[in-house]
C-alpha cells in the first residue's frame, strides 16, 4: 500500500465545502501527514484517519492555510493521551510558534515531539520502508516540496523454488540483493532460479505552493504521482504571477518535462466554485491529470 488521501484541497480560505490544505500518505505501517491547514482534525474524523499511526509530519511553509491546524492536532493528541514519539519537519521559525502556542495557554504535551528544521535541499528522512527528501520550492517565503520514496529489496524471492533448492532462510537477505547461492556439494544456483524482478518502487512528488519553475522539474523526475499546486485557471496567469502561485497549463507543463505518471492538482482558489474547468485545462496539456478531491485515495503508480 503507497496511497494518498486528500483532506484539504483549497488554498487560503475555506469555501464550497473545500478546506485548506492537508494530505495523508498510507503505507501498511505508516501515515505521514503533509500540511496541516484549518480544519484537518475535522476531516480526519469525518474519514476516519487514526492519529496513533501518524508519526512524522511534513509543514511546506508558514502560510497559515498550511499549517494553522497543527496546534489543534498537536493537543488533541496530548489529551487522548498518546505516548509515541512524533516527528515533525518545517521551517526552523515554527518551532517558536509552536512553544509560543504551548506556552501562552500553560499547556504541556504528554507525548515526546522531535523538530526537524529543514534548512537544505537533501534526504530528512530514511525510514524503514520510505525515504522523504526536501527541495525548495519558489514562493513568497521559504517554502518546501517533498519527495517520498518506497523501498524495496531488487529482487523477489519464490518461496517454492527457493525451498526446492533447500535454501536456507538465513541466505535470503542475499538472494534479495541479487546474489546466487553455493550449496554444500558446490553448485551454484543462479539468482534468476530462485528469484523473481521485484515490482518498481512507488514514489510521490508533493510540490506546495510555487510560482511556475522549470527548474522543479529535474528534482521530481519520473516519479509516479505528482501534486502541483493550480491555484488559478489559465485566465488568471497574471494573479498566478503576482502571488508566486501557479495555473492548470503551467502545473501540466511541469508534470510532462518531468516525465510523471500522474499529476494531481488542487490549492484551488476561493474565487472558483466548480473545478471542471481545471481538470479541462490540466489534461489538455497532460491527460493524466486528476483533480485532488477531498476524502479520494489515490494509489500511487
Amino acid at each position: 500500500m503507497f496511497a494518498l488521501t486528500i483532506l484539504g484541497n483549497n488554498s487560503a480560505i475555506p469555501a464550497f465545502d473545500r478546506n485548506p490544505t492537508a494530505q495523508l500518505l498510507q503505507t501498511l505501517d505508516d501515515s505521514y501527514l503533509i500540511d496541516c491547514g484549518e480544519g484537518t482534525q475535522m476531516q480526519m474524523i469525518k474519514y476516519k484517519v487514526k492519529h496513533s499511526k501518524i508519526n512524522h509530519i511534513f509543514i511546506s511553509h508558514l502560510h497559515g492555510d498550511h499549517y494553522f491546524g497543527l496546534i489543534g492536532l498537536l493537543s488533541t493528541m496530548s489529551l487522548l493521551g498518546r505516548t509515541n514519539d512524533l516527528h515533525l519537519y518545517a521551517p526552523e521559525r515554527l518551532k517558536d510558534i509552536i512553544k509560543l502556542q504551548l506556552d501562552v495557554a500553560d499547556s504541556t504535551l504528554c507525548f515526546p515531539l522531535h523538530f526537524h528544521a529543514i534548512t537544505n535541499e537533501g534526504l530528512i528522512l530514511d525510514d524503514k520502508k520510505v525515504t522523504v527528501s526536501c527541495f525548495g520550492m519558489q514562493h513568497r517565503i521559504e517554502c518546501w516540496g517533498f519527495l517520498f520514496k518506497e523501498k524495496k529489496n531488487p529482487r523477489k524471492i519464490n518461496s517454492e523454488r527457493a525451498n526446492a533448492y533447500e535454501i536456507p532462510a538465513s541466505f535470503y537477505d542475499n538472494l534479495h540483493k541479487g546474489e546466487d547461492y553455493i550449496n554444500k556439494k558446490g553448485t551454484i544456483i543462479p539468482n534468476s532460479e530462485v528469484t523473481d524482478p521485484a515490482t518498481p518502487a512507488r514514489s510521490y512528488a508533493y510540490c506546495a505552493d510555487t510560482i511556475y519553475d522549470e527548474a522543479l522539474a529535474d528534482k521530481i523526475k519520473g516519479v509516479g504521482l505528482m501534486y502541483h499546486e493550480t491555484t488559478y485557471l489559465k485566465i488568471d496567469h497574471e494573479k498566478a504571477t503576482a502571488r508566486f502561485h501557479s495555473t492548470t497549463v503551467q502545473a501540466a507543463e511541469i508534470a510532462k518535462k518531468a516525465g510523471v505518471k500522474k499529476l494531481l492538482i488542487g490549492h484551488f482558489s476561493s474565487r472558483y466554485e466548480t473545478l471542471d474547468q481545471f481538470h479541462t485545462e490540466a489534461s489538455s496539456v497532460f491527460p493524466e491529470t486528476e483533480l485532488a478531491l477531498e476524502g479520494i485515495c489515490y494509489n500511487c503508480p
